[in-house]
């Protein structure tokens, strides 16, 4: 079980106050809905808080007791008319203004709901790949969806409904000690221990709440792990054993849900306990003062109203301070998402450089310099060290090296997908620093061994949402030699691609990725194992075209068959992120160092 330490429970409480500011930027946004429905809170208040009073008139009327002044002289079934109608009145106004309260209320917190989501969504987008390394899918998408949620509900059934139970408990304390003070003071006395149990209960209910919802993280994590991953899960027979792992993470958020129900239900429990013994109350106190002639029989019967009245706000707003507990414990953790600093961020608009033109910088089209680059994904885990190379303009460079040695690592640095640890990049003569992600990226086609696509049809994934012309589209593919390809498809360029491209192979896949980085015409060409996936015909049908964009254009190329970089002008040779060999494949194989027992040992295995 998942246990919050109390000094972090007890700092949390203590931000609360933060938590609503945060909260209260996005209701500022809708100020003119809010103040209108904050209005009509004291209208509702009175509608409901004078019914009673109207009843005890109409029971004094019968009995022939002391009436208000405007029932004075009139004939008991005129009274009672005049009575009725006032008070259906009131239940009209009432429910009137309830519905078209609710409907503001929830417009304002769907509104808010959405606006945080978006912000949260962008925000996400903007982190950087470390954020991802450590942070498991599912729990991200509980924060874009329940924890968003939850929050919505702190605005559209929690803050303005308890600012309306205030409104009415505030009315009714202030008419019931017009009316009779003993009375209406002994009710007040008791609702004070009550709401001290009440906020025991709460604080409870908000412990629980935040581990339930931990628990529903981890829930969603394994979903989304054993989906994405259900070729595996079949294909080694671990059906049974995940079932039993997501079981026993299942049956824990279920034991949280049931904290959180018990303290809930223990409010409501409470409540109407003690509801019974204040009407209890009432009549024995103003059964006495009735007997006693300090009294009338209406006024007690407002009173016995009023007794069952006077907990039902409060018995609300228990149920609304519990979605406010919920709201809280998904302001924190989407706070911890929004919080999260984005390491990766454009220069300012006064530093700001692009990248030059072709045209007026053709003698410096694509160098790459890394100057003294060091890099860890951990503190003092290394795995670039002080890494310097220069890769010429249209120079062809291969990084080899075994697993581990930090050749991907060096693509993700060069697409600043992290930031350097130590060190800078330069691209024709550029820190990267200074230049904007987006403009970077443009003049970088990264092709991976693993091409994702989106769900959508051929043309968009292409485009990628950039406003090509479907002549760009078609020249791309018939540069890249994919258009027979894409024409075979079912409804060629047009045909609909499920989640990841599900119904393409993985060779297909590729080789839309080679049209997405063509249209694109980069300075740069990085591939990383960019032809694994294709079998040998395909290979040999798109080499030529591979050639023809590696034309004129600097190229960084990442295989582990040695034989298809055999024709590179030059090879790097990485071991721990460190530098240890750079020449041709023949001077590489002269030195008969670690590319040349690597080289060997393929043909070996060949």
């Amino acid at each position: 079980m998942l246990n919050l330490p109390q000094t972090e429970y007890r700092d949390r409480q203590e931000n609360d106050w933060v938590l609503l500011k945060k909260l209260a930027v996005y209701a500022g946004h809708h100020q003119r809905l809010l103040i209108i429905s904050i209005v009509l809170l004291l209208p509702l208040a009175i509608a409901g808080a004078v019914q009673p009073i109207l009843i005890g008139q109409a029971i004094s009327l019968v009995l022939g007791e002391e009436t208000a002044g405007f029932l004075q002289g009139m004939s008991v079934d005129l009274g009672l008319k005049l009575l009725a109608i006032i008070l259906f009145f009131t239940i009209i106004a009432r429910l009137a203004l309830q519905g078209f309260q609710g409907y503001l209320v929830q417009k304002i917190g769907q509104k808010m709901t959405a606006e945080i989501r978006d912000d949260l969504f962008s925000h996400v987008l903007a982190l950087s790949m470390r954020f991802f390394d450590r942070t498991p899918v599912g729990r991200l998408i509980t924060r874009l969806t329940s924890d968003v949620d939850a929050l919505g509900e702190v605005f559209s059934t929690g803050a303005v409904g308890i600012l309306s139970d205030l409104f009415s408990l505030l009315v009714m304390t202030v008419i019931m000690f017009l009316l009779q003070w003993q009375l209406a003071l002994m009710l007040v006395l008791m609702m004070i221990p009550v709401s001290a149990l009440i906020v025991f209960f709460q604080k409870q209910y908000r412990q629980a709440n935040y581990q339930a919802r931990e628990e529903l993280s981890h829930l969603n994590s394994q979903l989304q792990e054993n989906l994405v991953g259900i070729a595996v899960v079949q294909l080694f027979r671990r059906e049974k054993f995940n079932s039993e792992l997501f079981r026993v993470t299942n049956q824990k958020y279920i034991d949280e849900v049931d904290r959180t129900i018990f303290y809930d239900s223990a409010v409501s429990a409470t409540l109407e306990w003690i509801s019974l013994i204040a009407v209890a109350g009432v009549l024995y106190l103003g059964g006495q003062f009735v007997l006693g002639g300090k009294l009338d029989f209406g006024t007690l019967s407002a009173f016995i109203l009023y007794a069952q009245r006077l907990f039902e706000p409060l018995r609300q707003f228990a149920e609304k301070f519990t979605a406010i507990q919920a709201g809280f414990t998904a302001i924190e953790r989407i706070s911890d998402v929004l919080n999260e600093p984005i390491e990766v961020n454009d220069p300012s608009a006064i530093n700001r450089r692009f990248m030059p033109a072709y045209a007026e910088n053709s003698q410096r089209l694509g160098e790459i310099v890394f100057d003294h680059v060091s890099f860890a994904y951990k503190p003092d885990e290394y795995v670039i060290k002080d890494l310097n190379f220069t890769i010429k303009p249209g120079e062809k460079v291969a990084l080899v090296g075994p697993t581990g040695a930090g050749k991907s690592s060096i693509i993700r640095l060069l697409c600043r997908l992290y930031e350097v640890t130590a060190g800078n990049i330069f691209i024709d003569g550029i820190n990267v620093k200074d230049l904007p992600q987006t403009e970077l990226r443009r003049h970088i086609g990264v092709i991976l061994q693993d091409s994702f696509l989106f769900s959508g049809d051929v043309i968009s994934n292409i485009s990628l949402g950039e406003s090509y012309a479907m002549s760009a589209i078609q020249e791309a593919a018939e540069i890249t030699n994919v258009a027979s390809f894409i024409e075979d498809l079912p409804q060629g360029y047009y045909t609909q691609l499920r989640e990841r491209g599900a119904n393409l192979s993985s060779g297909q896949k590729q080789l839309l990725a080679f049209a997405r980085v063509a249209i694109r015409d980069p300075k740069i060409l990085v591939l990383d194992e960019a032809t694994a996936s294709l079998d040998v015909g395909t290979e040999a049908t798109i080499q030529k075209a591979l050639d023809e964009l590696l034309e004129n254009r600097t190229a960084i190329i990442i295989a582990h068959r040695l034989s298809t970089i055999k024709n590179v002008d030059r090879i790097l040779v990485l071991k721990r992120g460190q530098l240890v060999e750079v020449g041709s494949h023949e001077q590489l194989l002269e030195q008969d160092g670690i590319y040349a027992g690597l080289y060997k040992l393929q043909l070996l295995g060949n």
